[in-house]
């Protein structure tokens, strides 16, 4: 026998024995058609978990086959199962024998809208584990999946996170079908297309993407599908996991996805042309793509008035600004560039850092980690003492440290206002962001005073140009610069003059507000004071 003869033959049983194994395992995966040995797969496969509840039934009275109904407590709805499905079960029991088995559960034995059938192992576990009950029958190879999905679950809420003023007070749940539904109850139009799949090897977790067809630019849209598809992982426990698997930048601080917990905001990001990923088991919606100007804008901008919301929105990037440069900026200017500070204040600041032993670098870390422990320990600290513990551990902290001659009260004052302006921002992503970036700026600053704030600046901005959320840039619209899309950025035009979407965003470029819709006073105001003066000779008269 040749060499290339004898690799042929090895070539061919080996194909044969992968179709072997192909075949094996289908059949494996196939349901069988004992109703006995179902059972005892199941709960092979379960571990005899005692909340996969397996109850026996029988349909024509005593003559037809067994029936086993399988649910799962807790994430099954036990009521919906007791009188939709079971008790319905119960009262069909006369049914002529010459109609399928499957024919009578579907027809009028399950009163229940979404039953579909199945005929592997792998799809019904899927079904089981979540939420739905399966239906299997003595002599069939396949089962029925009803929708019976419920359990506890909490209510709908105000979120905590993110408080209005002015605005609707209900927020997202733990539960993906619930979220959707807050969605859509705003968004009342069969545009809004909802996509579902299953991520995670282990955990099998319910994730959607919602976006407005026809609004939404479809090559986003592909771009969030494919790479919600390319995720390998055996877990998702919270969208934060989706977040770091599907960025567009890793190394970075700064959030190129947006996360909510708010339906409005949602409901109006789709709007623009966003799309929405939904994760089963959290509360906080991500939002694709993500713009930096987004991160300052608050839903309540939208309720009120556009001069009021302007303001805001400069006073946030104010405050942005303040919460990483403070510290540096003090830094520089008392270790470099005293000649900038008035001759009073100048010698009062001498005079506080007089017994001062640190230079002022060492100072500001002081402070700052020492208020970053306190930060930390009062959010892990239980809510009825998290507070107290902040605030009197930083009054204690900081009267005691100026009093021990380890700070002076001007740093005290510095690292308060910072604190103070991290909390005022918007968004916790980027308020985080700017925690970390600070400590860089304080060390430009020591090294090379403004210079070095100016030259971390410029690498900031650069950084940020750089970015990309699903292609789209960071700094858009403002780099690069989009005129049409200048109006929901720093500023807030009035409803009426935001007639065009975000075009970076949005396929649709037709108005969104009609033509004439600028609010416009009486075209005659003395028909009012004639109506006025009319009523005053009458009554005269």
């Amino acid at each position: 026998m040749s060499l290339f003869s004898l690799s042929r033959k090895i070539k061919k049983l080996k194909l044969q024995k992968k179709h072997t194994t192909q075949q094996n395992d289908q059949s494996s995966k196939a349901i069988q058609s004992s109703l006995e040995d179902q059972i005892n797969y199941i709960r092979e496969k379960t571990g005899n978990s005692i909340d996969v509840v397996i109850r026996k039934l029988q349909l024509r009275d005593g003559n037809g086959p067994d029936i086993a109904v399988v649910f799962v407590e807790g994430i099954s709805d036990s009521k919906v199962i007791n009188d939709f499905l079971i008790e319905s079960i119960m009262n069909n029991s006369n049914v002529p024998t010459s109609r399928s088995i499957f024919e009578v559960l579907l027809e009028k034995a399950v009163a229940l809208g979404d039953v579909k059938e199945i005929t592997d192992w792998d799809n019904l576990y899927l079904s089981l584990m979540s939420g739905e009950s399966i239906i299997l029958v003595d002599g069939a190879k396949k089962a029925l999946s009803a929708s019976t999905r419920g359990g506890e679950q909490r209510s709908i809420e105000e979120p905590g996170s993110q408080v209005t003023v002015r605005g609707p007070r209900d927020g997202f749940t733990e539960n993906i079908r619930t979220n959707t539904a807050l969605i859509r109850k705003r968004i009342q139009n069969p545009d809004l297309w909802l996509e579902n799949m299953k991520i995670g090897s282990v955990t099998k977790t319910d994730v959607s993407i919602m976006y407005i067809k026809g609004i939404a630019k479809e090559e986003i849209v592909e771009e969030v599908r494919n790479r919600l598809k390319r995720i390998e992982i055996d877990s998702i426990l919270e969208s934060g996991y989706i977040e770091q698997l599907i960025e567009d930048q890793a190394f970075t601080t700064f959030p190129t996805l947006y996360h909510t917990e708010r339906p409005d905001m949602v409901a109006g990001n789709l709007l623009e042309g966003r799309i929405a990923i939904i994760v089963n088991g959290t509360p906080f919606v991500l939002i694709a793509p993500a713009v930096f100007i987004q991160f300052f804008q608050s839903v309540e901008d939208y309720y009120g008035r556009a001069d009021i919301a302007t303001a805001l929105r400069f006073l946030r990037i104010l405050i942005f600004f303040i919460s990483i440069i403070a510290p540096a900026a003090y830094i520089g200017v008392t270790t470099f560039h005293q000649e900038m500070i008035p001759t009073q204040l100048l010698i009062a600041i001498a005079a506080q850092r007089e017994a001062v032993p640190f230079p002022a670098f060492f100072e500001a870390l002081i402070m700052e980690v020492a208020f970053e422990i306190l930060r930390e320990a009062g959010v892990r600290m239980p809510r009825a003492v998290g507070s107290a513990i902040s605030i009197v551990g930083a009054l204690v902290i900081g009267q005691a440290a100026v009093q021990a001659g380890i700070v002076s009260p001007a740093m005290v004052i510095i690292v308060a206002i910072t604190a103070i302006a991290n909390f005022a921002t918007p968004a916790f992503a980027v308020a985080i962001s700017a925690r970390l970036i600070r400590f860089g700026f304080m060390f430009a600053a020591a090294t090379f005073g403004f210079y070095g704030i100016i030259l971390g600046v410029i690498i900031l901005a650069v950084h940020l140009c750089s970015l990309r959320s699903f292609g789209v840039p960071y700094l858009t619209p403002m780099a690069p610069l989009v005129p049409a899309s200048l109006g929901d950025t720093i500023l807030r035009l009035p409803m009426w003059a935001q007639k065009k979407r975000p075009r970076l965003f949005s396929s649709n470029t037709e108005n969104r507000v009609g033509d004439n819709q600028k609010p416009q006073p009486p075209e005659g105001k003395g028909m009012v004071n004639a109506s006025l003066e009319k009523g005053d000779q009458d009554e005269e008269n």
